[in-house]
């Protein structure tokens, strides 16, 4: 513990900063506990992106033969062009949120081109979709965990480091001041005593 001052003017900057330590802390603890809960939250939404992009992974198999037969087709088919986002803000953290995208998608001869090249594009424009949403929420994830880690950091500042320095700092004054007026005590009688003593010697 860092030396202190053993004086009133001390005991009272350090109650007071107890005080707030104390009053700060369920409100980082609260915020904690919050971030935890969205990172959970994120986790379950990407995981249900990830599992709808497998269904539909697992609903070309029927027709997956075709993409075969024409790779140069496929080639390069979709694209995308722009991710449009919004943001949000979760305890105090600005995150991106996933709206949309743009793509951009290959000019092809209609009337040479197989008619299942339309379905191509759809679906793979939803699984690029589906892609970029992902990674909107795997960034998101990672703002709030980086935040989750400083906010983590403070409370055990707070709880393991600053709030018992308070304390026992508090305790040392106090047994330092107790310990002056119990000695001011004795010197006021001493000193009464022996005014007594000089005024029966006369």
């Amino acid at each position: 513990m860092a030396r202190v001052k053993l004086t009133k003017t001390e005991l009272k900057a350090q109650t007071d900063a107890l005080k707030r330590f104390q009053r700060f802390l369920p409100m980082l603890q609260l915020k904690k506990q919050q971030l935890q809960s969205e990172i959970a939250g994120i986790s379950a939404k990407a995981d249900a992106v990830s599992a709808k992009e497998r269904a539909i992974r697992a609903g070309l198999d029927g027709w997956v033969g075709l993409f075969a037969t024409d790779e140069a087709l496929l080639k390069g088919l979709v694209s995308v062009k722009h991710v449009n986002t919004g943001f949000a803000n979760i305890a105090g953290v600005t995150i991106p949120t996933f709206l949309s995208i743009e793509t951009d998608v290959k000019e092809v001869d209609l009337w040479a081109t197989p008619a299942w090249v339309d379905a191509a594009v759809e679906t793979t424009t939803q699984i690029l979709s589906l892609q970029c949403e992902r990674a909107i929420y795997e960034e998101q994830r990672r703002l709030i965990t980086l935040e989750l880690q400083q906010t983590a950091q403070r409370v055990n500042l707070f709880e393991k480091v600053k709030i018992p320095a308070c304390k026992e700092a508090i305790r040392v004054i106090k047994i330092a001041i107790g310990d002056e007026q119990a000695a001011a005590v004795i010197r006021g009688k001493i000193a009464k005593s022996r005014v007594k003593e000089g005024e029966e010697a006369q």
